[in-house]
């Protein structure tokens, strides 16, 4: 049995909110995106959130539209790549969800977001370090909650879908 929703969980530049748009159109399904769902309420920037409340204060934001978003069924979710630090959110996405965790390594990732300044965990010295730390930290939460893990390096975008489709 297909579970009711699917959320893309991974670290910020794995491809949630692309892979999620491409899948929602190859599934028929809603896409929404939880940062961007976040910006549209506040009407704000993730950074601009980040520099008046502190993470925290943005966590918080996170964590009730994610629960918010998950009340909806048939949808793609592509997740906040810390959102899996709260405790609530994990046990949320698990609930009735098919969670995938985009995997790839930190100097992929850093490829990838190297220019992006919208990224505020990305403002620091060594972002490539930075990315190391998060990675470290976040992945045995990726890993506890994931459903699939699929793996997005070099390979095309049609391909990581179809890896997608495979393991659901």
């Amino acid at each position: 049995m297909m579970k009711k929703n699917i959320v893309l969980v991974g670290l910020m530049g794995a491809g949630k909110s692309t892979v999620g748009r491409h899948l929602s159109k190859r599934l028929k399904m809603q896409f929404y995106d939880s940062d961007y769902e976040i910006e549209k309420r506040t009407g704000v920037s993730i950074a601009t959130i980040f520099e008046i409340e502190g993470e925290e204060g943005f966590r918080l934001r996170e964590e009730q539209m994610i629960a918010e978003l998950c009340q909806h069924e048939n949808i793609i979710l592509a997740t906040g790549g810390g959102s899996i630090l709260s405790a609530a959110t994990r046990k949320t996405i698990q609930k009735d969800a098919h969670v995938i965790y985009l995997s790839t390594t930190a100097e992929q990732l850093f490829m990838r977001i190297r220019h992006d300044k919208s990224r505020p965990l990305m403002q620091t010295a060594n972002p490539l370090e930075t990315l190391r730390n998060l990675l470290e930290k976040r992945e045995p939460y990726y890993l506890e909650v994931a459903t699939s893990i699929i793996k997005t390096g070099q390979q095309r975008i049609n391909v990581v879908i179809q890896e997608i489709i495979k393991s659901l």
